[in-house]
């Protein structure tokens, strides 16, 4: 490690033997690790004799500890930077640090390895060639329903994350914005020794959930199926023939949104049958 760098390392999600032999390589030898929680990540440093110093950097002292790192990047140190599980910057701090590091000139280097998100879609049995991630889910119950309405013709798969203490709210809104027989699938406490994957139509689903006190314990991802896209021939032909129109001229994406502006059917179904006409 010749030239100082910020490393952004992932860690092991559950399973401590998903800890990859660069990632330990690379928290010996930095001289400083920027953790979520230092008390938290104490466990995983004694696991594998990693004895370099750490400070906490989290949501709430992520601007005060940037100065520090690049100091230290500075004085031609290396950092490395953690969350408490996982990649760090996916639903977790860093995201100001990085960017400050990046202005500032100095090189970041990912370590991939763990991801909540990754690891549930690859197991989940829902298309993944499209997807989006939303996070976590609003907290209240009118902000959730809210902020589902966005998705209810939506032809991707949206992942979100939900914790235990709402994963049977969130799913009971889902069923009454995205409807009864939309397909999801919960994955539930990964690489865990309960670790679950279960999917089905949501009034199936929530059934299954509600049945064991366990199944709603634990770390959540939840994977909503995109819905099946409406074949052209639902379309009219002035409506199709206007999208044909801005093809021409236009990338799909503006395309459908100009076409939706015009004929009134909805962007997602028009973007869908554009990538149909393309």
């Amino acid at each position: 490690m010749a030239d100082a760098s910020l490393f952004v390392v992932a860690t092991p999600i559950g399973n401590l033997n998903d800890m990859s032999p660069r990632a330990v390589e690379v928290l010996q030898s930095v001289a400083l690790i920027a953790a979520e929680d230092t008390r938290h990540s104490s466990r995983l440093m004694a696991h594998f004799n990693i004895k370099t110093p750490m400070i906490s950097v989290h949501d709430h002292n992520e601007r005060q500890r940037q100065q520090t790192i690049i100091d230290k990047l500075a004085a031609g140190e290396s950092v490395a930077l953690i969350s408490d599980a996982g990649t760090p910057l996916i639903s977790d701090p860093g995201f100001i640090v990085v960017r400050a590091v990046r202005e500032a000139g100095f090189k970041v280097v990912p370590v991939p390895g763990c991801s909540a998100v990754i690891a549930a879609m690859c197991a989940a049995g829902v298309p993944t060639d499209r997807f989006i991630f939303e996070g976590f889910l609003p907290a209240k119950k009118s902000n959730r329903q809210q902020f589902l309405e966005q998705f209810v013709d939506e032809s991707r798969t949206v992942v979100f994350y939900e914790s235990t203490h709402r994963i049977v709210e969130s799913l009971s809104d889902m069923q009454q914005v995205l409807g009864a027989d939309r397909y999801v699938v919960i994955a539930r406490e990964l690489t865990k020794t309960f670790e679950t994957i279960h999917g089905a139509a949501l009034q199936e689903l929530i059934a299954f959930v509600e049945a064991d006190p366990n199944q709603q314990k634990g770390e959540f991802v939840v994977l909503v199926q995109g819905v099946q896209a409406q074949v052209s021939e639902d379309m009219d032909a002035a409506a199709l023939k206007t999208l044909d129109v801005l093809l021409e001229e236009l990338p799909v994406k503006q395309a459908a949104a100009l076409a939706a502006k015009i004929t009134g059917y909805k962007k997602n179904k028009l973007y869908q049958v554009a990538l149909e006409r393309k």
